[in-house]
């Protein structure tokens, strides 16, 4: 795993967005398109905001997947990864198609369609936050590192749900729906180039444990650190709990 730390937030989200610029330009080089995976949050507020204005990428060949999706939340609610998406990122490039996670139709059906979509070929990038308990899409503790399903119907704990109402994307714990649809981690392992973007110091003890702990379904990102090309990509902030021999291999952007 490359680690990467930024001063901020805003170079953090810069130096995240010409990576993943980087490695688009460079499948539809090789092979005439991409195929991206997209996360939401808090945490990728500067990096879509970077990414739609990387210059070079013909967006007409890139195909995006939706990473995960709450059931019940239809895409005008305020906390819609499916409104957040649309709003900050397929509205503002001309992506050949995006598959979005619908999360007010049947949730099996859902994830059955999305699940034949994604298969249907190779992820070039995938771009990833790590929740405050270290989950990774909607994978929360313990995460399920076995199953092969592309998609799956997930509970979301008590402390996911909390960073929902922290963040400001619900107005109470009772508010925040206990399921979602969620890519499963084998999927998200599958994509050829991973990139973890993490801002903020009530990330920072996630982060540790992600990176200097044991692989552990009771810390999901830490599968991260099996991937041969994943570039974790935090702010000074997230960073504050890491150790010296830790920080002495990561790059300053």
């Amino acid at each position: 795993m490359l680690l990467s730390v930024a001063d901020n937030r805003d170079r953090m989200g810069k130096y995240s967005a010409r990576k993943a610029a980087e490695c688009l330009k460079a499948a539809i080089a090789a092979k005439g398109s991409a195929r991206l995976i997209v996360a939401t949050g808090s945490s990728q507020f500067e990096v879509l905001s970077h990414l739609v204005a990387e210059p070079g990428i013909d967006w007409s060949k890139v195909d995006g997947f939706h990473l995960d999706e709450y059931i019940g939340v239809a895409m005008d609610h305020p906390a819609s990864f499916c409104g957040y998406l649309k709003q900050r990122f397929v509205d503002r490039v001309p992506l050949r198609s995006f598959h979005f996670l619908d999360g007010t139709q049947d949730a099996q059906t859902v994830v059955r369609v999305a699940s034949e979509q994604i298969a249907s070929g190779g992820v070039d990038l995938a771009m990833v936050g790590i929740g405050e308990n270290s989950h990774l899409a909607f994978n929360d503790p313990p995460a399920n590192f076995e199953t092969e399903d592309p998609y799956i119907i997930v509970a979301l704990d008590e402390a996911c749900r909390m960073q929902q109402v922290g963040e400001g994307w619900f107005p109470s714990l009772d508010a925040v729906p206990k399921q979602a649809i969620s890519m499963s981690i084998r999927q998200i392992l599958k994509a050829e180039k991973i990139i973890c973007s993490v801002p903020d110091e009530r990330k920072a003890v996630a982060v540790r444990n992600s990176i200097q702990g044991h692989v552990t379904p009771q810390v999901p990102a830490s599968i991260l650190q099996r991937h041969p090309n994943v570039e974790l990509v935090i702010d000074r902030a997230a960073s504050k709990l890491l150790n010296d021999n830790t920080l002495s291999k990561a790059n300053s952007v």
